[in-house]
């Protein structure tokens, strides 16, 4: 509104100053139209600086004024001739009003500039006629550009709920942001998704979710400032803009909205920081809706826009390759002689910025800071290179690698080309590869991260269930999942105590995976006596310190060279066999290259 009103001002002060100084005649006051273009000028270049800054009202003023001035050039212009070309400025006024104001706003300025258009001209010596051409011209312009406003304004708005849609919240997004950057205001930004929409719809019919949506959309407009927007952002999805808002208030407000209705909603709450595009800012909200699903729905979870030092030395280190990557042996327990059968990938890193970060944490500032792509390749090409060094020691060597891979990454179209283009790359076998999600990650419910498990699938590589027991997968989704492998998390191995029976719920996840058809791996293995038990309840697979501790690639060579491949407290019991390691399917399946198909 800024920019527009003040060009019209410019290019009229500009156009009636030239016109002043050439146009011929004595009539009228000559001195004092210059003066009206020179002060059109001035509002021109004083909207152009600080028209952003000022409220909505201030720009009526400047409209009105426009008439005013334009009404002073056409009484005193020094000829009638050019004061009937300059009544042309008219239909700047009902331009400028038609595209920014409403439509009784509209009409009110026009019918001032009408009535100034009607009683000037004619001032002139005119007949009283004389002024209806311009003041038509000036109504019909004002009624076509409001219109034309109006119809490309409408595609901006969801239908539905009459709310912003994705392309008009861009727009005011975009536009937010420019104004934070000259005024230096806080800027905040929220997505929210409303929990099992999708049971709605299948339940009750589309009629009954358009009807949740428009009443979300009406409770949650009720609530806002006028300087808030809200947007229907796609599907269940409301995208929030808040101007001045801090995160913590933002925080507030969306648990009031939530309060607000019936419908269980998730929300990602970040703030603006100078330098950044409006699609950094949604992405990074998107994280944060991410997370709050991730962490069992109905939660508001904040992805602080605020750099830290940690992000800041992450980058350089996966820049400089200087992250580390060691490798813990996966045993078989089936021949009596825990023999390693893979190994899983695990990241290391010692940070000057924060010492004592855990590798879960650094995860998640590698999600946050859009750092997780970049990460997940270092490792999982490294640990490829790696495990090719193993094979290449070791002849008979049949090992199978398990990388974790986040959620977020799964989430990505392109992951899948991206694991096939390093396995090509480094020449690791796609049947040795299990990745290893998480329990919720897979219960997320992305279609894409779905399509990417079986694509992957497709080329041989498996898919290993993280943490089983930990998130909130049924187990009729379980059974649909496109994974091959379980890792039973540690929380149920350490339960296992001399002093207590077994955890039912231990001999529970083996029937399960013996009935899917899945592979089963024991995690956080760190006594004999667990080990005994896990054997007796028909467990195949475990990991865990009991048998070793992880180990660069280097010192897991020379360790497995001098126990031919058997780990930890079995060594003693049992004499070396210079046979190799076995394949990891083979204590379930027979063979390499086994698993659920």
């Amino acid at each position: 509104m800024a920019r527009t009103t003040g060009a019209f001002y410019v290019m009229g002060g500009v156009l009636g100053l030239v016109i002043t100084a050439v146009a011929p005649g004595e009539e009228g006051n000559r001195p004092l139209v210059g003066v009206a273009a020179f002060v059109a000028l001035l509002l021109g270049v004083s909207l152009l600086i600080w028209g952003p800054r000022l409220p909505h009202s201030v720009h009526h003023a400047y409209v009105a004024a426009a008439t005013v001035l334009v009404t002073v050039a056409v009484h005193w212009f020094p000829n009638t001739v050019g004061a009937i070309s300059l009544a042309a400025f008219y239909v700047f006024v009902a331009t400028d009003a038609a595209i920014f104001f409403a439509w009784r706003w509209l009409g009110a300025h026009v019918a001032f500039a009408v009535v100034c258009c009607l009683w000037v001209v004619p001032s002139r010596g005119l007949p009283w006629w004389s002024g209806l051409i311009p003041a038509g011209i000036t109504v019909g312009i004002g009624i076509v550009v409001g219109i034309l406003t109006r119809m490309a304004s409408d595609a901006d708005i969801d239908t539905l709920t009459g709310l912003l849609n994705r392309r008009g919240f861009d727009r005011a997004l975009n536009a937010a942001i420019s104004h934070a950057a000259r005024s230096d205001q806080a800027l905040a930004l929220v997505l929210v998704d409303l929990d099992r929409f999708q049971k709605i719809n299948d339940h009750l019919g589309h009629r009954a979710g358009d009807a949740v949506l428009q009443r979300v959309g009406d409770t949650w407009s009720k609530l806002l400032a006028p300087d808030q927007r809200l947007a229907r952002y796609g599907g269940d999805a409301f995208a929030l803009l808040l101007p001045g808002t801090t995160e913590q208030a933002a925080i507030l407000l969306t648990e009031e909205l939530r309060a607000a209705v019936t419908t269980g909603c998730s929300a990602g709450v970040t703030s603006w920081q100078p330098g950044e595009s409006g699609s950094l800012l949604v992405s990074r909200a998107d994280v944060g809706l991410y997370r709050a699903k991730q962490a069992g729905r109905n939660r508001t979870v904040l992805e602080s826009s605020r750099q830290l030092p940690l992000a800041v030395e992450l980058r350089e280190a996966i820049d400089q390759g200087t992250l580390d990557v060691q490798y813990q042996p996966i045993v078989s327990l089936t021949d009596g002689a825990t023999r390693a059968v893979g190994v899983e990938a695990l990241l290391r890193w010692s940070s000057n910025a924060q010492p004592d970060v855990t590798t879960e944490g650094l995860i998640r500032v590698a999600e946050e800071y859009d750092l997780i792509s970049d990460l997940d390749e270092l490792v999982l090409r490294r640990a490829c290179a790696d495990a090719a060094r193993l094979q290449e020691t070791f002849a008979q060597l049949d090992l199978t690698l398990n990388v974790n891979v986040s959620g977020l990454e799964l989430a990505e179209t392109e992951y899948a080309d991206r694991v096939s283009g390093i396995l090509r790359d480094t020449g690791w076998p796609a049947e040795q590869l299990v990745l290893e999600v998480t329990e919720s990650e897979l219960a997320a419910e992305s279609d894409t991260a779905i399509a990417n498990l079986h694509k992957l699938r497709d080329t041989g590589v498996r898919i290993a269930i993280d943490d089983f027991g930990t998130g909130y997968s049924s187990l009729s989704r379980l059974a649909t999942l496109p994974s091959d492998i379980l890792k039973v998390d540690q929380s149920f191995v350490a339960s296992i105590r001399s002093d207590s029976p077994a955890p039912p719920l231990l001999g529970v996840i083996a029937a399960l995976s013996k009935s899917l058809d899945l592979q089963v791996i024991a995690e956080g293995v760190e006594t004999e006596y667990q080990a005994a038990v896990l054997t007796e309840l028909g467990f195949a697979l475990a990991q865990g310190y009991h048998y070793s501790d992880s180990h660069p690639v280097s010192e897991l060579i020379n360790d497995l060279n001098d126990r031919h491949g058997l780990v930890g407290a079995a060594l003693g019991e049992h004499e070396p066999n210079t046979n190799g390691w076995i394949p990891m399917d083979n204590p379930l399946d027979g063979g390499p290259g086994g698993g659920r198909g």
